[in-house]
């Protein structure tokens, strides 16, 4: 995995929140890190759901750029860029594979001591356990109306 295009972050990782407000990334990861992103990540918020998007910095790179080049004339665009490059946050993955998740950030995430590290593709989603518990729930109901389904989620097969 030595570049960005081979990046495949994904599982469902129970973790927990140090006092200083440190995550450590699940070790799996470490050298896929290291050399996709030399520890460097960005962490900013999901505008959606009340949790935080995680980016190996390359990854983010492209995100920004697109969000960058949206028209500033627009309401929607200038709400997500606010937002998401408002937020963005560098952190690195210290010595220890911990990454440390600002203050903001834990606050508007609602995070605690009991934290869930969601795998993305590119990117990994933290959550509060809480909420990843009752949101994961709520998709699973949600998951029996077939009347939510798009036709493009119906091209796919399992």
């Amino acid at each position: 995995m030595a570049n960005s295009d081979n990046i495949m972050l994904r599982g469902v990782h129970s973790l927990a929140l140090d006092a200083k407000g440190r995550v450590a990334v699940p070790s799996r990861y470490r050298a896929t890190l290291e050399a996709v992103a030399s520890n460097q990540m960005v962490i900013t918020i999901d505008t959606e759901d009340k949790c935080l998007l995680i980016y190996p910095l390359k990854e983010w790179e492209i995100i920004q750029e697109k969000i960058s080049a949206l028209s500033s004339f627009s309401k929607p665009a200038r709400r997500i860029q606010r937002l998401l490059i408002g937020h963005a946050t560098d952190v690195d993955i210290d010595s220890a594979g911990r990454m440390l998740v600002a203050a903001a950030l834990r606050e508007y995430a609602q995070l605690d001591k009991k934290v869930v590290l969601v795998g993305q593709g590119n990117k990994f989603e933290l959550w509060s356990e809480a909420l990843w518990e009752q949101t994961r729930d709520q998709y699973i109901d949600e998951a029996g109306d077939d009347a939510s389904m798009t036709e493009e989620l119906e091209q796919i097969s399992l």
